[in-house]
């Protein structure tokens, strides 16, 4: 008998080892054709000079700007002080690092600013770039970077151009010939979703607003048609599930559209329909703060550019009744609560997804309540693996472990562990069936769902339901654990005896917002938390032995600061001890909260 990790491996083993060996030979291949493209592209005839001034488009985060000017250099999650320094000698070669930089998306936040000391640094980068990488060499020639700094050029032209002599002008007008040449070639090798979006929308721009780019113009326009008719699903929705990245491809498309009417052309069928789509389905999961669920990858938004980008669009439609790209949103007074109600991406759009299925938002007014931790890419590659487990989501957990596991390393945890390739790895035994239904009374709205991601270990069905009261004040909510055939409750004997038959562990968790403040009632029964409009939330589980309520730390993990900030959250932690365990609970508000708050306190912003 071969010992214990000697003998051949198994059919699924095999299957993982040839599918890693095509992975790398398609990605040697790919690198391969971008580089032969880069240096053919670099010889592009330079364009004549802008034939129109784009309006600027991107809304950037002024603070941000101001700490580039002070030589505070954060990308993700490192951070370089060096005053005066070249962006391009840094010397940093983490690859989210050199992404970030390389995609020029600093440049945002620089023209947020705005005028002549953020103009010279944002010039000066610029001239440092083309002169370093712009013959066709370095890490930013992929289809992806190279179309986002293409398209951050032309938005920012305003910006960049005053005061640029005539030979730092033709190097500009050269590089920008060579990008659209570059991306005219590559667009269709750039990644699904945004990326794919962002590159035919650069192209178009390209053709409309350079002189002696006209040729791209007809090929720019049909590549967005294809584009649009392959990445925006029929609800309008993306196959990342990413609310963020559907808000940015509104944001492309309609400022594309307004170019071409700018130049007298209409937008194509499949672009115009697009942005039909994609319109209510963004209405439908926005917070009551106008803020975007923060699952798979996404952040809240760029304060404005959600409601910029609905505004241009012009698309008045409501959704239909239900989940909109997976997600069920309850809305009723001045609360809205959005739950995650689909499995995780899969395919090419895997790298990115939460194991979130289930996980729930509430927002009351101006002010979030119940939160998940977010994307933590911007720290870094470990608090991106953490930002994704389920324990980073305001979600049933059982045995601490997530519904979906990281493939490169396990299961998915709460750790702040692990390299980038862990970070960016598929997710495995994901939940492959999660129904869902939403009803609505005179009294209330009501979703209810189930998911099967820990069935095959434990046995367990998790079914939510949700009921949030018409004026908006109460949300009750019921967790279900429940062993459905025979096969499952043996699973679960197998694993209530593997715990000395105590049970099988679980904890509901509930992420609270920075801003909001609990305290835990001296008896233990309940959490209330207050907001800094002066509501006041009580989270309350039904009264049952088995169960505890505790506050534990948490963290909140926002984009455009330096770290983590500190937050703490609501645990409901017990053992499934049958077949079937329910545990009820509600947060609503205190009886003494007024029925109208009037909201002046502004929001904390420190950038720490």
């Amino acid at each position: 008998m071969p010992r214990r990790g000697y003998g051949p491996p198994d059919a699924t083993a095999q299957a993982r080892m040839v599918g890693t060996i095509a992975d790398k030979e398609r990605g040697r291949a790919a690198r391969l054709a971008d580089r032969w493209h880069a240096w053919r592209a670099a010889r592009a005839r330079p364009a004549d000079g802008f034939a129109a001034e784009p309006e600027p488009r991107a809304i950037g985060d002024p603070a941000r700007g101001r700490e580039l000017l002070a030589g505070n250099l954060m990308f993700a999650g490192h951070l370089v002080e060096a005053p005066e320094a070249d962006l391009w000698d840094l010397g940093v070669a983490e690859p989210a690092f050199v992404a970030e930089t390389q995609s020029f998306a600093w440049l945002d936040d620089l023209a947020a600013v705005g005028g002549p000391a953020a103009r010279r640094l944002a010039q000066r980068w610029l001239a440092g770039w083309i002169a370093r990488f712009g013959r066709g060499r370095g890490p930013g020639w992929t289809p992806a970077l190279a179309a986002r700094r293409l398209g951050r050029w032309i938005d920012h032209a305003a910006f960049l151009a005053p005061g640029l002599d005539s030979a730092a002008q033709a190097a500009w007008l050269g590089a920008l010939a060579g990008h659209a040449a570059f991306v005219a070639r590559r667009w269709r090798a750039a990644p699904p979703g945004l990326p794919r979006v962002e590159a035919a929308c650069a192209l178009v721009q390209a053709g409309l607003t350079l002189e002696g780019l006209e040729a791209h113009r007809a090929p720019a326009c049909a590549a967005l048609e294809r584009v649009c008719r392959g990445e925006i699903d029929a609800t309008g929705g993306l196959a990342s599930r990413n609310a963020e990245e559907l808000m940015e491809v509104l944001s492309l498309l309609t400022w594309t559209a307004g170019a071409l009417r700018a130049a007298r052309r209409a937008p194509g069928p499949a672009h115009a329909a697009a942005m039909e789509r994609i319109a209510p389905a963004l209405r439908a999961l926005r917070h009551a703060d106008g803020g975007l669920p923060r699952f798979h990858g996404g952040g809240r938004g760029v304060p404005g550019r959600l409601d910029a980008a609905l505004a241009a669009a012009g698309a008045r439609r409501r959704m239909p009744e239900g989940p909109s790209m997976g997600y069920a949103r309850l809305s009723a007074g001045r609360t809205t609560v959005v739950m995650d109600a689909a499995p995780p991406p899969g395919g090419a759009a895997a790298g990115e997804a939460h194991a979130s299925t289930l996980a729930v938002e509430v927002t009351s007014g101006r002010r979030p309540v119940i939160v998940s931790c977010g994307a933590g890419a911007s720290f870094g590659p470990g608090w991106r693996r953490a930002g994704r487990a389920g324990a980073a989501h305001s979600v049933l957990l059982v045995e601490g472990l997530s519904s979906a596991r990281l493939g490169a390393s396990g299961k998915a945890s709460g750790g702040a562990s692990g390299g980038a390739r862990q970070a960016r790895a598929a997710l495995e035994g994901a939940p492959r069936r999660v129904p869902v239904e939403m009803a609505r009374t005179p009294e209330a709205q009501r979703v209810e769902a189930g998911q099967d991601g820990y069935r095959a270990e434990f046995g367990l069905t998790h079914a939510r339901v949700l009921s949030l009261s018409a004026d908006g004040r109460r949300l009750s909510g019921e967790d279900f654990l429940v062993a459905l055939e025979a096969e499952d409750e043996r699973r679960f004997d197998a694993a209530r005896a593997a715990g000395k038959l105590r049970g099988v562990a679980f904890q509901i968790r509930f992420h609270l917002h920075p801003e909001a403040e609990p305290a835990l009632a001296p008896s233990g029964a309940e959490v209330s938390v207050t907001l800094r409009s002066g509501e006041v939330w009580v989270l309350r589980p039904e009264a049952e032995p088995r169960t505890r309520l505790t506050l534990e730390p948490s963290v909140y993990l926002e984009r455009g600061r330096l770290r983590p900030r500190a937050t703490q959250q609501i645990v409901l932690s017990g053992r499934a001890v049958e077949y079937g365990t329910r545990v009820r609970w509600s947060l609503a508000k205190a009886d003494d909260t007024a029925l109208a708050v009037r909201d002046l306190a502004e929001a904390v912003d420190v950038y720490e």
